[in-house]
């Protein structure tokens, strides 16, 4: 019997392109989602005689209850992403972030497969151009980082689990976050030509949302090996500043220009590197470069006239 999924949150940014990747499969996939921001991302999976989609929240003990009973593996992407959304609603970002995780499992049975997606943001400000591994202290400097931090030990407490300590991640998705720094500052070079960067110095990784949801299938089918610990995911070659990403956009952009603020501060104080070493040695290698996601918003944005699409 194929494998079945149940995916919190699955229309959002990163759901709307693992679902179809797990369907194409061959897995039966259930999505729960409340439908925030209106989407249609998922409209495609409709035709999919192996698409299940119910409307709810990931919060209510009921829905999840009567749910979970069939389910061979869960991915609960449900969340308040970003640091802006969780100041704007700190009762929903602990809410969802973390109580919804913690009922997630207390609901789950020990053989049912966990992986969760968390933000490598937890690690804070690094040390001295050290890389950031798995066992490095994790100090989160935001109310999301602090609830994903804490999620995370909840679903690491149980047997049947792994995470993925996501970079910042890039690349178009039919639910598209334009918010997020690539996504961001490439959209401001075509359409602004410009952008006043603020402690451009500060570093940190980035990874493709392509990327990511094949992390996710390569974590279901290598789970026995995989389980049991956290995973950086990132790309090795992208431990870059933020001048340093505005130059590489401005390779492909040539009309960009970029301004570091004298004065001022980023709300976002992040400034570290990460090794993506355990990843990589559990045989998991990305796909899709930086540049790759350079050129792919290029088309994206030739399509996406206004910023409607952010979490804030």
């Amino acid at each position: 019997m194929p494998l079945r999924v149940l995916v919190t949150g699955g229309a959002g940014y990163i759901g709307s392109i693992l679902v179809p990747a797990l369907l194409e499969q061959g897995y039966h996939v259930t999505v729960l989602d409340n439908f925030l921001y209106r989407q249609s991302s998922l409209m495609e999976c409709c035709a999919n005689a192996n698409f299940t989609v119910i409307r709810a929240d990931c919060r209510d003990e009921r829905v999840l209850k009567n749910i979970l009973k069939d389910k061979d593996c869960l991915i609960p992407l449900a969340a308040l992403v970003g640091a802006p959304l969780c100041e704007q609603d700190r009762l929903g970002s602990q809410s969802t972030n973390f109580d919804s995780i913690q009922l997630l499992c207390q609901l789950a049975s020990p053989s049912q497969m966990i992986l969760f997606p968390v933000t490598n943001s937890g690690y804070g400000i690094g040390e001295g151009g050290q890389h950031c591994t798995e066992e490095s202290p994790l100090r989160p400097l935001t109310l999301y980082g602090e609830t994903k931090v804490k999620a995370e030990k909840v679903v690491l407490d149980r047997e049947a689990s792994l995470t993925f300590r996501l970079a910042t991640v890039f690349g178009s998705s039919p639910r598209m976050r334009m918010d997020l720094l690539v996504n961001d500052f490439v959209y401001r070079a075509i359409h602004d030509r410009a952008v006043t960067i603020f402690e451009g110095h500060f570093k940190r990784n980035y990874i493709h949302v392509r990327d990511v949801a094949r992390a996710f299938i390569y974590g279901i089918e290598h789970f026995d090996s995989m389980k049991g610990r956290p995973y950086n995911l990132g790309l090795d070659d992208a431990n870059i500043s933020k001048i340093e990403l505005c130059q590489r956009i401005q390779k492909y952009l040539p009309n960009f220009l970029y301004l570091e603020a004298p004065v001022g501060e980023d709300p976002d104080k992040r400034d570290y590197i990460v090794s993506n070493a355990r990843i990589l040695e559990a045989g998991f290698t990305t796909k899709r470069s930086l540049d790759d996601g350079i050129l792919e918003l290029k088309k994206c944005y030739t399509v996406l006239r206004k910023n409607y699409y952010a979490n804030v």
